[in-house]
Parts: structure tokens; sequence; C-alpha cells
């Protein structure tokens, strides 16, 4: 007899149990419990009854495997790609849409509650999404590997063989492992990627690259990575490699450009271990090293390594909820924090008096100064380094003397990296204290752990946090959460 919910048992692994899923973890797994047991299944929707497997337990949690779907929940719904269920790409292609959407506000409500310590009165909105959930993404970068590695044999028959011949593919790592998923078109990419997968990758093992094995650090071609303008259509291809030494680059990089229609072709170089995928250097091959995309009603360049977000409508519409809630009047300075190429920092700069952009990364600001030149944009500027060191220097302070101002901001806008703050930042911000804050994140963990800092000596008021969905079909969520500065009488 199978044991239930209700049964009063010691769990052990390889049991197994009927249990309920009641919601979504932040990784995706569905959750259920065992009475007082938080049991964690993957590929589970909540409101499916299943039968499950235990793999780990806990006093307090376990992991199972499912079994079977004794009844499925309303929510479930079928995959638009075959191998949705091994691809670690998506998590959620299982789950209906609106299923996702709650679960994600979800996410960030509980995150703010129990890591922020803000309380039941906080505004959390709908989660925006504007767009459609399927065919979305701008820019897929994939790994490359060949299917020989997955024959033993092949490999005690010449060790180079696997890097030099064979089968190319590329695709996403399979869940929780380093084997890629071979794929020829992916449902959450534009449609105008999936000839380029297909065929890019046929052409690499017709050129005889050596394709890189990172767990020898031999081989050569390690990535291949796809971008489109969303709105003007420009596409390019840029091969990440460890060295220049393709044989017939020129030659193939052409060929390419006149079959698919490409605005160029672009290599990196990436000679480093690890898993990172773009090398600091990048070459433009053939064509021009850019494409040109639409956003926030200016044009933008957009190189192969630059971040821009991947959802461009969605990312728009984040942009029109800012300058919604902030309501300029034209006579606002703004310090654009992590601003990247200005997709932020351009836009809101037609609206305001002066904007002052800082991001790490120097290619970076190159292109924001670009961007800003292409648009006739004269009122902002742009410094490369690192938020932490800059923005005191900016605003003219020490940690000891907060007297001369030179910069006093109006409004700080910030977009940092998953890690959330650095606690110098948010200390500088406690000094110069501008009227408004507004701190996007793509970690609502980190995004609540620093505004409880911002918050907890009543410096400044949460107002409002408005959740957005970037990654459909995967368990990450966009928020922005918007503070005003509480003025003692």
């Amino acid at each position: 007899m199978i044991p239930t919910a209700s049964d009063i048992r010691k769990w052990r692994q390889g049991d197994r149990v009927e249990l309920t899923i009641e919601s979504l973890s932040d990784s995706g797994d569905g959750v259920g419990r065992v009475n007082e047991l938080v049991v964690f299944v993957p590929d589970t929707v909540p409101g499916d009854r299943i039968l499950a497997k235990m793999a780990i337990v806990k006093a307090k949690y376990a992991t199972a495997q499912l079994v079977d779907v004794l009844q499925a929940s309303d929510d479930r719904v079928r995959p638009k790609c075959i191998v949705a269920d091994k691809c670690g790409g998506c998590q959620w292609q299982h789950v209906s849409y609106s299923q996702q959407l709650a679960s994600k506000r979800d996410q960030v409500v509980q995150a703010l509650q129990r890591i922020g310590g803000f309380g039941d009165e906080l505004e959390v909105d709908d989660v925006l999404s504007v767009g459609e959930p399927f065919q979305y993404r701008n820019k897929s970068s994939y790994p490359l590997s060949v299917a020989e590695r997955n024959q033993p044999e092949a490999k005690l028959r010449d060790p180079m063989r696997s890097i030099v011949h064979g089968h190319v593919i590329a695709g996403y790592y399979q869940k929780g492992s380093h084997s890629i998923v071979n794929l020829n078109q992916c449902p959450i990419q534009d449609v105008r990627l999936n000839p380029l997968l297909a065929e890019i990758k046929k052409d690499i093992g017709k050129a005889k690259w050596a394709i890189y094995d990172e767990k020898t650090h031999q081989g050569n071609v390690r990535h291949i990575s796809l971008r489109v303008g969303r709105r003007t259509g420009e596409l390019m291809l840029t091969i990440v490699a460890k060295d220049r030494k393709l044989n017939e680059l020129w030659k193939q990089c052409n060929e390419w450009m006149q079959r698919f229609g490409l605005v160029g072709v672009c290599l990196n170089i990436n000679n480093e271990k690890g898993n990172v995928i773009f090398g600091l250097e990048t070459f433009c091959i053939v064509g021009r090293g850019y494409i040109e995309e639409r956003f926030g009603g200016l044009k933008f360049q957009i190189r192969p390594d630059t971040f821009f977000q991947v959802y461009t409508e969605q990312a728009e519409a984040m942009l029109y909820e800012i300058e919604q809630e902030l309501n300029l009047t034209g006579n606002e300075t703004i310090v654009d924090a992590y601003c990247g190429i200005g997709t932020l920092s351009l836009p809101l700069a037609k609206q305001v008096k002066r904007v002052i952009g800082i991001e790490m990364q120097a290619s970076a600001i190159e292109q924001a100064k670009i961007n800003a030149e292409k648009n006739g944009i004269e009122n902002a500027e742009f410094h490369a380094g690192s938020v932490e060191t800059l923005l005191p220097l900016l605003m003219g302070i020490t940690d000891e003397d907060i007297d001369d101002v030179i910069i006093s901001p109006d409004i700080v806008l910030m977009d940092p990296p998953r890690r959330g703050c650095d606690r110098w930042v948010l200390n500088t911000l406690l000094k110069i204290k501008p009227n408004r804050i507004v701190y996007m994140s793509c970690n609502p963990a980190t995004l609540s752990r620093d505004l409880k800092i911002l918050c907890e000596n009543n410096d400044y008021r949460l107002t409002r946090v408005q959740p957005a969905d970037f990654f459909p079909q995967t368990t990450h969520v966009e928020a922005v959460a918007f503070l005003e500065r509480v003025v003692v009488s």
C-alpha cells in the first residue's frame, strides 16, 4: 500500500507517496506537504495530485521524483517544445501562463515579506506582461558539442576524434548537467533565429573546426551567439572560440552573410576555463560589429557582447511604468547606476534636465556615448567604473565628509546584477538622500535585502513594487521598486 499524506511516519529515500502540489518554488519545482514535511517535486503544477518517489530526505524538507500524475491540474498544459522535459533552458513550459504569472508575483511578495520584513500593506502589482510568452528572445547563445562524445568507445579509439570530427550539436544544457540537448529551433527565441541555429552548426561541422571540450580545454569553437533587432529585423552571428585559427574563416563568414542576410559576423575570443560565454576581445570578420534597434523612441547600436534585455517589448513596457511613476517635470537630475549602454538613461534624458550614467564595463560606456550622439542627446554624460567607487566621487563625498556635494540628484535609478548592490552603494545613497530611488532587479531576494537596508531607519518609504515577466517559461522574474525619501517636519 502506498502511504498518503495523512500517514505519520519517518520517510526514507525510495519511499513512494501520494501528495497534492500546492505552489511553485523559486527554483521552479512544485511544492507539496506530507504532514509537516515540505516536498519539492520537479515538473509538477499547483493542483496536481501525484505519485512521487523520495530522493533526498532532511528533517524539514525532502526532494522527490515525479513517478506519475494521478490527477492533472487545470493549469497543466502541453509544452510546445518536444525536449522541454530535458532541456534546462525553460522550467515551466508545462505550466499555464496565468499560473506562471501568479507564481512570479508570489515569489516577489514572499521575498519582500521574509527577507525585507515588509508587511501585507505594501502594494505589489500584478506581473506586467504585454507580449507573447513564446518567440520573444532577441538573443540566444548556445554551447557546442559533438554527438560522438556520448559514445565512450569513440573516445578510446582516438581522444581527439570527438573534438575534430562527428556531428556538431548545439543547444542548452540538460537540467542539472553539462550535457547538451541538441536543438534545431527554440520556441522562446525570435523565429528569425531558428534557421541560423539549425544551419550554422552544420556548416561548422563541414568546415571541420575543432569543437571545444570544457573538460580537457582542447578544441576551439565554444559557442554560437545569435542576435536580432526585434524592431529592425537586423541579424547578427557571433562565433566564440579560443583563438582565431579557423580554416577559411572569412570565406565561411561571408557565405553566411549572403545566405542569411546578416548585417555582420563577429568572432569573440575566450581562452579562459569556466562557463563564462564571452571573452574580452571581439573582432568583426565581415559586415559591421553591431545591430541597430529601436527602443523607447530612440535608435540603439547593440554589439555582440552588449547587455540588452532579451525581451524588448517587455523592457519597453517597464520603461513606460517608470516614466509614469516618476511623472517627470523636465527639471530633474537623474543618476543611472549600472546604466549599461544607456537603455534607460537615454529615453529618460529626453524628459529631464540632466542624466549621469555609471557602468563598470568600459565598452558599454563607449556605446552609451555613441547612442547619445546618434540620437542628438546632449544632456547625458557617462562614466566608466564601479558604482561603489564612482557614485561617491561624483557626489563629491567621502566616508567622513558629506558637506561638499558636487551633484545632488533628484532621482537615482539602479539596475544592478543579480548579487544586488554593494553595501557602500547603499551607504552613499543614505548619505546623499535623493528624493526618489528606482531600484530594478532580476533577483527578488537581493532586492528585498537592499530595500530593507534603505528603509530600516525610516530614511525611505517603499511605495510600490511592479514585477514584470522578462523571461516567460522560466522561473525568473524582474521587479522595479519605487522609494520616496521620508521628510521629517
